[in-house]
């Protein structure tokens, strides 16, 4: 029997590493990994070895703006499952570059759609967008369900807007398996520094070194925030693609811990040996111009379509990201301080 050929755009990424993980260990599908030349394997430096020697895994180079390159991969891979995660994901930068952001996120999701309708129309797709979509929601719209309306509120939200109607557009019009997920906020080991739980455990990480002053630098503390665990993130989208995978569906999927960002920067500095003289300060340039303040989902029809739940508790996921960032650290002291 042949092997299944899993395609994973963003393999570089938190989420595309810790999904490439998964599928090792999970599967034996072969994983072919798009990532630009200049994209930092840091997530992937543990599977260097077997990358070099094409053992289940195999990386190309493309950029989502760049419809040749995304054609020539697409070809190449033939792929049977597609992971399409990569973006332009920090909704702060979007503010500055928001033409980029709509360029990589909007028109790279339909480069990538296009190549698979032309090379491997039959493949099981599945689109990343996010529940930034959903942006200002009411506080009586809580839970966020599938259809609530959208209200993005960044450029970035923008664009997973788009994102997410170019997805369910192919899977109408060109009768592709395509599929689309509004994933709530995840984190754990390996989430970049921009976003507010990662740079608060770098920070504690570099004060606990005596890198820095003992002073945390925040933006909104306010916004409600629904934590997942990247690593159960993983395992829905892997149950998305092969539990009876509907072309066209879309799906909420998100954490069941629910608090403020000052309740998870608390929670941080709680588990820190320095918890004792660590003192917070907002940072003017760490505030957007406007914020998706209430991210609540309601995931039953996922849950009741593939059976999953998440299972790594809140407690788990922070204290695993604080301690990725004390190894980080440890293995160097130089690291920019946002």
């Amino acid at each position: 029997m042949t092997k299944k050929r899993a395609f994973i755009t963003g393999i570089t990424g938190m989420v595309g590493s810790h999904l490439t993980d998964y599928l090792l260990a999970n599967t034996d599908w072969d994983i072919t990994g798009l990532c630009r030349w200049r994209s930092p394997l840091d997530n992937l430096s543990h599977l260097i070895p077997a990358i070099n020697k094409k053992e289940r895994i195999n990386l190309l180079y493309g950029d989502l703006r760049d419809s040749d390159s995304i054609d020539h991969a697409v070809k190449l891979a033939q792929p049977d499952y597609v992971f399409h995660l990569a973006a332009q994901s920090y909704p702060q930068t979007s503010f500055t570059a928001p033409l980029d952001t709509y360029e990589t996120n909007i028109q790279g999701t339909s480069r990538v759609l296009e190549a698979l309708r032309k090379h491997r129309k039959d493949a099981v797709i599945h689109i990343c967008a996010s529940s930034e979509v959903f942006g200002r929601v009411p506080k009586e719209k809580l839970p966020i369900d599938e259809e609530c309306t959208f209200h993005p509120a960044s450029p970035y939200a923008i664009s997973k807007v788009g994102t997410d109607l170019v997805g369910r557009y192919y899977a109408e019009a060109y009768q592709m398996k395509v599929m689309t997920t509004r994933m709530f906020t995840h984190t754990g080991p390996r989430r970049g520094d921009v976003f507010a739980e990662s740079t608060f455990a770098k920070q504690i990480a570099m004060i606990e070194k005596g890198l820095i002053s003992p002073i945390v630098k925040v933006g909104n503390l306010d916004s409600l925030r629904t934590f997942a665990d990247v690593r159960d993130a993983v395992h829905a989208y892997y149950l998305l693609v092969t539990h009876n995978p509907i072309a066209g569906e879309y799906y909420n999927i998100g954490g069941t811990y629910s608090c403020t960002i000052a309740d998870m920067l608390n929670h941080l500095i709680s588990l820190s040996t320095a918890k004792d003289k660590i003192k917070i300060e907002t940072d003017s340039e760490r505030l957007r111009p406007i914020d998706a303040d209430l991210q609540v989902p309601d995931t039953r029809k996922f849950e009741k379509h593939t059976g999953w739940k998440p299972v790594i508790t809140f407690e788990q996921t922070m204290q695993d990201l604080l301690d990725y960032w004390r190894e980080r650290v440890r293995q160097s002291a130089d690291f920019l301080t946002r």
